[in-house]
């Protein structure tokens, strides 16, 4: 016979070993703020919609409500007591152990002629395990229905002691979804900029693109701003070289800040051939914890010095583009239309940004944590994939995604309540009008459209972020919006 201390004790291991799904949230498409929170379901607490044999019509039977209390310790954390007699529970226990003794197979018994003790010390503690557990996840999720609550993320769950013998107690703690009001869309004011291409525009893009292509040209003189000086280096701490201090055939362009200010200045006038011992000290806010405001010695030969010349804008310059026929003004059309499409994907993203940022200052909400915990896991998942990071233990910190995990999980929930409540529903047309954009660049864009709409999650993204775009477009429809015009470089720059 197992004591009551023991049963506990297996109860708690029982409740460290439950999973009763990690939130209340499914999500449609990774493009935020568009995942739809759906309310909590039995499918959470039975994956797949399985009910566990017996344990729901355990708690059904006897009475239609569980006894169950609900206490706030602050914010949107809520503590819920359950408690389920243990009457119950043995029943139950005694039903599925008179089931398992008559398709058990034991050695020296027929099957079904086993006798209950055995039965009940062969298989007895598995059972007890497999009841308590039906009935946390059954009482849990009908608690949950009774007391109205929307939990936004999974529970702890603990077993509770001191109530007695004639019932089974835990404790279960989790948040649930903010309750709010959105303020009116008309007193939200938003800016929204406006970018005009200049002639002057495209002829700083060129100008540009030659700067690309440009050749380095050795001069025999001492090196001046924007000169390529190449050389040789060793840097010293004291009297020792220290990692990644040393340097051969290493091109650096003079006030291009590739290298740190005094480093710079110590090549600044050097001539080809030429050697200097410089003193250098590094910045206190330095990468390099070990050399961070440190001085050091940097003894340096310079090569050569270079001195950049540009490509003449001819038709040798507009061919090496691709473009053979109307030369230079070909050219500039292909490059304006080029940056009106590189700008309006700006403007798109610009303006989306601040409508939503506009939102989001005007309805300041509580924010669950599991919801931002989920956020931080998706953020640190993508960078770790671009940056093809595959250990754990090397992915980038979590708290460098908690500020923007904190604003995608609020606008998600501030998104999802405006279209609620304003009816907002997928336009499916514009569904179409996207596909039709995205496949135009493929040479084959009808077979492209095909594998878009036979695939649910492309087509999810697709339409995440139409919906998306229709929820942007119905706040600048009905905020205050006035226009910033701003120049194109600074825009593209910022």
């Amino acid at each position: 016979m197992v004591s009551a201390d023991g049963r506990r004790a297996k109860v708690a291991e029982l409740v460290d070993a439950l999973d009763l799904g990690s939130s209340g949230a499914t999500r449609g498409s990774s493009s935020l703020p568009f995942r739809t929170n759906c309310l909590i379901s039995n499918d959470l607490i039975h994956p797949g919609g399985e009910q566990p044999t017996g344990a729901e019509d355990t708690v059904n039977e006897t009475t239609n409500n569980v006894d169950v209390s609900v206490e706030m310790p602050g914010g949107l954390e809520r503590t819920m007591t359950v408690r389920v007699p243990n009457v119950e529970i043995e029943k139950e226990i005694s039903l599925r152990l008179t089931r398992v003794g008559r398709t058990a197979k034991l050695k020296g018994f027929r099957p079904g002629k086993i006798p209950a003790k055995i039965v009940e010390q062969r298989y007895g503690d598995q059972v007890r395990q497999e009841v308590i557990s039906d009935v946390i996840r059954s009482s849990y999720s009908r608690a949950l229905q009774q007391e109205k609550l929307l939990p936004a993320g999974g529970p702890s769950i603990e077993p509770v002691s001191g109530e007695g013998n004639d019932q089974f107690s835990y404790r279960a703690t989790f948040e649930v979804y903010p309750e709010f009001e959105l303020q009116p869309t008309e007193k939200l004011s938003i800016e929204i900029p406006v970018v005009e291409i200049e002639d002057s525009d495209v002829d700083d893009m060129i100008e540009r693109l030659r700067d690309q292509r440009a050749d380095w040209q050795p001069v025999d003189r001492k090196a001046v701003d924007g000169d390529r000086v190449v050389a040789d280096f060793v840097g010293k701490l004291g009297k020792e070289p220290f990692e990644g201090g040393e340097g051969k055939d290493v091109p650096i362009v003079i006030g291009a800040e590739q290298v740190i200010s005094d480093f710079e200045k110590a090549l600044k006038g050097m001539a080809a051939e030429q050697e200097k011992s410089a003193k250098v000290k590094f910045p206190k806010d330095y990468p390099v914890d070990t050399l961070a405001g440190k001085k050091a010695v940097f003894d340096i030969s310079v090569q050569r010095v270079e001195e950049k010349v540009l490509p003449d804008l001819d038709d040798a310059f507009v061919e090496s583009f691709g473009i053979t026929e109307g030369g230079l003004d070909s050219f500039r059309e292909q490059l304006r239309s080029n940056m009106e499409r590189e700008l309006a994907e700006r403007l798109r993203a610009e303006t989306k940004r601040r409508v939503l940022d506009s939102l989001l200052v005007a309805n300041q909400i509580d924010v669950p944590n599991a919801l931002i915990e989920q956020e931080i896991s998706l953020m640190q998942s993508n960078a770790m994939q671009q940056l093809n990071v595959e250990d754990p233990e090397q992915a980038p910190p979590r708290e460098n995604f908690a500020e923007p995990a904190r604003r995608r999980a609020a606008l998600g929930l501030l998104v999802q309540e405006l279209i609620r409540a304003n009816e907002i529903t997928l336009d499916a047309a514009r569904v179409d009008s996207r596909i039709e954009e995205l496949v135009s660049q493929f040479g084959q864009p009808a077979e492209a459209a095909r594998a878009y709409r036979g695939d649910r999650d492309l087509m999810s993204q697709v339409e995440a972020n139409v919906l998306e775009e229709q929820v942007v477009d119905f706040l600048r429809e009905n905020a205050k919006t006035s226009d910033e015009s701003i120049n194109f470089g600074d825009f593209m720059a910022a």
